[in-house]
């Protein structure tokens, strides 16, 4: 899978750039790997796989099954999908947000094996990405993902056709070795993780027809004393850019607010890194996205 261009609807418009999390995670599985290879792989499996008829004697499987793989098409297709999807999140959420939305995922893997498939062992981080997969649809559902390369399809399309593949393979499919129920956790996990508790501090929920992930901007009731003009400078910056780019016309946009932002933005990250970003800020840099496409 690749990606190409994105629509305006999609509101993704950031270059991919290799995170701090996305980049140790790749890094620690690619290492961890290699050592298995050259070593014992049946030690790694056993030690540090997740069985969940052992999960008492060897609890930390739960959390190290994650790093394990079992062959280099394993591990390589993992990390793939981890540097496509996990990035644009990262960016997005911040490393503290991403690494708890990462591990949570791969928890929510092996708990649903643990109740469904109680005498399988499970390797791998498919179940973390799968998440990521949900998570990337969710905020950005019309980006196009390109299949081998060549056909476009919208991630959430994409994303629904993989949950109902795992359903089908988990509860009624043949017996292939592949880990089902890890990747139905993972997804499951996800949904409810955006749902309840969204990373960076957004609201994310169904939109109807527009498909999911949109984003509402809600804006607070003025006080009954206060003039139009003092809610405004109280309203959020990046509340009041969204509503002046879509109702009111151009020469209205605060757009020298706008860049000045923008200009603090960015030297911020240039002092403390993307990371550093608040939930405002982003929302700014979403902002600043979404005009640039629709200009």
């Amino acid at each position: 899978m690749s990606f190409g261009s994105t629509t305006a609807s999609s509101g993704f418009g950031f270059g991919f750039t290799l995170t701090p999390w996305v980049k140790r995670l790749i890094i620690a599985n690619a290492v961890i790997f290699l050592v298995g290879t050259v070593t014992s792989p049946n030690f790694f499996y056993h030690w540090f796989g997740f069985t969940p008829a052992e999960a008492l004697t060897r609890p930390w499987g739960i959390i190290t099954y994650m790093f394990i793989h079992g062959n280099f098409l394993h591990v390589a297709l993992n990390m793939l999908i981890l540097f496509f999807f996990g990035a644009p999140l990262e960016q997005k959420w911040g490393s503290a947000d991403f690494l708890k939305f990462y591990v949570a995922c791969g928890i929510g893997g092996a708990l649903l094996s643990f109740i469904f498939a109680h005498s399988a062992s499970i390797i791998g981080a498919s179940a973390a990405v799968y998440g990521l997969m949900l998570a990337f649809a969710w905020n950005w559902p019309n980006a196009p993902i390109y299949v081998f390369g060549i056909f476009p399809v919208k991630a959430k399309w994409l994303v629904a056709f993989l949950f109902v593949m795992a359903f089908i393979s988990s509860f009624g499919g043949p017996q292939d070795n592949i880990a089902h129920f890890a990747h139905l956790g993972g997804l499951a996990a996800a949904f409810l993780y955006l749902r309840f508790a969204p990373p960076g501090g957004t609201s994310n929920r169904f939109a109807g027809s527009s498909g999911f992930g949109q984003q509402v901007a809600i804006v607070p009731r003025k006080d009954s004393g206060a003039t139009e003009t003092d809610a405004r400078k109280r309203e959020p910056i990046h509340r009041r850019l969204m509503r002046a780019g879509g109702r009111e016309g151009r020469e209205d946009r605060p757009e020298k607010e706008l860049l000045d932002e923008v200009d603090r933005i960015l030297d911020k990250i240039s002092a403390s890194g993307i990371s550093s970003l608040t939930s405002e800020e982003r929302k700014v840099l979403d902002e600043v996205s979404r005009r640039r496409q629709m200009d």
